[in-house]
């Protein structure tokens, strides 16, 4: 996947520690305001727990993925203007943020979308859709603020739709319950998801030991503390390396390549 589409925190302005808002939880040791900086984000744009962030009680924060709208927002559509030396830019950059976020994020399911030798025949949709959503990330901040982004979603959504059913058709699954979508908690182990879609599927804390879950579309699934130990996810599409971080696994789950397994798991 290109790099371009993956966090760059050195080249951004802590802008996730500082725009987005939260709340107290399992996933965060305390709550914070929208545009307001995290207490643990330092002077140079660095967190100063960084590396215990998971002891410390932000969970949350090793499950963020921004697909590099933070180096976006930062040094190209505010030129390297850093939110503390131009505090009367400060509000506007922080409602950007998560609006190129969001359009960085159909950016990374598009291109892998384009890497599928199932979507050759929908190639040149991909393409003008790549290109129309790369367009916005270049637009004024004034003009991304007017963007209608569910409009924009819903019509990416199609082509990406399509790009899904090209690749997953080419697997069968056994398993019988192909419309549900609320796994929570369930017991899957060694489960046989081949070529299902479990977009925007509830697997919090969900059993996938052992799981054949090759070629499943897991867009938008919510995955935290669901155990993949032992699974295998070669072939899965539009998995976030975010969701597999909020997840549970070992060093015999087999993931798609691009994909890590995350410190926390060893």
């Amino acid at each position: 996947m290109l790099k371009e589409y993956h966090s760059d925190c050195t080249n951004c302005f802590g802008l996730c520690c500082v725009a987005l808002p939260y709340a107290k939880s399992s996933d965060f040791a305390f709550s914070k305001d929208g545009g307001t900086p995290c207490s643990n984000l330092q002077t140079d744009n660095k967190c100063r727990i960084h590396t215990d962030l998971r002891e410390k009680g932000f969970r949350g924060c090793t499950a963020y993925e921004c697909f590099g709208a933070g180096q976006k927002v930062s040094q190209h559509i505010y030129s390297d203007k850093d939110w503390r030396d131009y505090p009367e830019l400060s509000i506007e950059m922080f409602n950007v943020f998560p609006i190129v976020q969001q359009l960085h994020e159909m950016l990374y399911y598009l291109n892998q979308a384009l890497t599928f030798s199932e979507t050759k025949s929908i190639h040149v949709l991909l393409q003008n859709s790549l290109k129309k959503t790369e367009e916005l990330t270049f637009l004024s901040p004034e003009e991304i603020l007017a963007l209608d982004i569910p409009a924009h979603r819903a019509t990416v959504n199609e082509v990406l739709l399509q790009a899904s059913e090209l690749v997953r058709k080419t697997s069968k699954s056994t398993n019988k319950k192909k419309n549900r979508m609320d796994y929570l908690g369930a017991n899957l182990k060694g489960a046989d998801f081949r070529g299902m879609s479990l977009r925007g599927a509830l697997l919090i804390a969900a059993n996938l030991r052992g799981a054949d879950l090759r070629k499943v579309d897991f867009i938008g699934a919510d995955m935290r503390d669901a155990d993949l130990s032992g699974a295998n996810l070669t072939e899965s599409i539009f998995l976030t390396q975010a969701q597999v971080n909020a997840a549970i696994g070992d060093r015999h789950t087999k993931l798609p390549k691009g994909l890590t397994l995350p410190s926390h798991w060893q």
